[in-house]
């Protein structure tokens, strides 16, 4: 983790405008526990802002990032395998197989890193399609790879997400912009079609000689430091 100074313009999609978000309160089952889930996006915001039939808000905030500790997951010290094991340690896995489960206790021993200090998390956000990506992978589907290429497919981006007291108290809302359901929940249906799309034209059916699977890396007991787990890997 290192500390930042620098101003950085956010966006958070909601039902409701929040002129001031509240430190400890929401769902602790989210991507990285509990926290205020960020974009750095407006778009993105409004798409997570809308239901079917539900209109929705894109907060806008700057935050003060000056003495924040970032921990980025999408930084070139990690690689997926970390990311997975933080959304493991919080979100509500179905595992039903025994590799599934074992995958999971290996992960957590071995990938997961040290956040209880930090201000801030930057990382893949798991919406619904992402997320089953990582149960293929942890069911042996899909190889490290594949998991690798598919959290790029429909360009999600990444999450930055408030953790600490601190980060709450550096952050000032700026304004609310309305997102209406008919336009920006038809935007993220397209996007979470072609998503699943192109996971299943591109990526599920296209194995490539040397792929890597998460029995491998049991048996192998692969560390972080395994230049096959890599971030450049392709």
């Amino acid at each position: 983790m290192k500390k930042i100074e620098t101003m950085k313009r956010i966006y958070h999609g909601s039902e409701n405008r929040i002129e001031k978000p509240i430190y400890g309160f929401g769902k602790k089952y989210n991507d990285y526990g509990l926290g205020f889930y960020c974009t750095e996006t407006i778009d993105m915001a409004k798409e997570w802002a809308v239901d079917a039939d539900q209109n929705g808000c894109a907060n806008i905030y700057d935050l003060d990032m000056k003495g924040l500790t970032l921990l980025n997951l999408n930084g070139p010290e990690y690689c997926m395998l970390h990311w997975l094991s933080v959304l493991l340690q919080n979100r509500e896995f179905d595992c039903t197989s025994l590799l599934a489960n074992e995958a999971r206790e290996y992960l957590t021993d071995y990938f997961l890193p040290d956040y209880s200090s930090a201000d801030l998390i930057v990382g893949y956000r798991a919406d619904d399609s992402y997320f089953s990506f990582a149960q293929d992978f942890l069911n042996g589907t899909i190889s490290y790879r594949q998991l690798s290429a598919a959290m790029h497919l429909g360009k999600l981006g990444q999450q930055i997400v408030l953790k600490s007291e601190k980060a709450f108290s550096q952050l000032t809302f700026v304004d609310t912009e309305i997102a209406k359901a008919e336009e920006w929940f038809i935007k993220k249906q397209i996007r979470d079609k072609n998503a699943r799309r192109e996971y299943f034209d591109m990526e599920r059916n296209k194995r490539q000689r040397g792929d890597l699977y998460i029995t491998q890396i049991l048996d192998e007991e692969m560390k972080a430091d395994d230049e096959r787990l890599r971030p450049n890997i392709s």
